[in-house]
């Protein structure tokens, strides 16, 4: 470690070239160094490594033992160091075997992964991808460690000092099954109150949220009978009986199973972003994951 300290980079590039040149001269010529310049750094590195590394031969210079243990492992480890510094090298989705991950609810594996997947698969046959659960608490100490790549979460709740991408606004609509008698039409506010809603609690057991504020504010109330924890569950609740829920257009958009109205009440929307650690914002393969997942929606 004492040697090491003493080390500079331009001296084992110097070692390096003396070894494969065996003659100072060369060695000069080839590192654009005067034959002087190349003297000194010799006469460094035989006093950090305590041998004369290279003695006067009749055909120019000849490595000591020692110097010939250097040899290859030296090259290796400026190689090494060569590609460390070199610029990344362009990711090659087709060639790729990356393994990503990425934080999402179930809302975010409906809306943002699941269309982003076939031709995920079909550009980048090799990779694979893992969808975690998302931990709004954790999202950024998670993305710093790297136990994820990506997390897809609302604007409006993404941690300081991460990178994000808009990735689209929602907005919320009425929902329930498609032959629901009392959804033919847009109800008025009285006819929303009256029917059984079900509701999306992340924490688990709440009866409350964002429509009941705002029809708190008109002094109503509604019927909320059923709460669940994840938006899945909803949708075959809704399929198989006559309760309804407000919910986010695009998780509905295209289901035959149900059907969807404007509701009578005007909720705020919100926007949904990608978010991902500075560490990772200029590696090639995470720039061509996000616009790929970015393009695809």
């Amino acid at each position: 470690m004492n040697n090491l300290r003493r080390l500079d980079l331009n001296l084992l590039v110097t070692l390096d070239v003396l070894l494969a040149e065996h003659n100072v001269t060369r060695a000069a010529e080839r590192l654009n160094f005067s034959q002087p310049s190349i003297s000194v750094h010799l006469a460094k590195l035989r006093d950090i490594f305590g041998d004369p590394l290279l003695l006067p031969g009749p055909r120019g210079m000849r490595p000591t033992a020692r110097a010939e243990a250097l040899r290859e492992p030296l090259k290796q480890a400026l190689e090494a160091l060569g590609r460390a510094v070199s610029p990344a090298a362009a990711f090659d989705p087709a060639h790729a075997d990356n393994t990503w991950r990425v934080a999402a609810t179930d809302y975010g594996e409906s809306t943002i992964v699941l269309p982003a997947m076939a031709s995920l698969r079909a550009a980048a046959p090799g990779t694979r991808l893992a969808v975690m659960e998302l931990a709004p608490n954790h999202i950024a100490r998670q993305a710093e460690q790297g136990i994820i790549d990506l997390a897809f979460h609302i604007t409006e709740e993404a941690p300081p000092g991460m990178r994000h991408r808009l990735l689209f606004e929602e907005r919320y609509v009425l929902a329930g099954r498609a032959g629901h008698p009392r959804l033919k039409r847009k109800p008025t506010l009285k006819q929303l109150c009256e029917l059984e809603h079900v509701i999306v609690s992340p924490d688990g057991g709440g009866f409350s949220g964002i429509t009941d504020t705002v029809l708190a504010q008109a002094g109503l109330t509604r019927r909320v009978v059923l709460s669940v924890p994840h938006f899945l569950f909803v949708i075959s609740a809704l399929a198989s009986t006559d309760l309804v829920a407000m919910l986010p257009e695009r998780l509905v958009r295209g289901n035959t199973a149900l059907r969807t109205v404007e509701a009578p009440v005007a909720l705020p929307g919100y926007e949904m972003a990608m978010l991902w650690h500075e560490r990772v914002h200029r590696d090639p393969a995470h720039q061509w994951l996000r616009e790929h997942i970015g393009a695809s929606l």
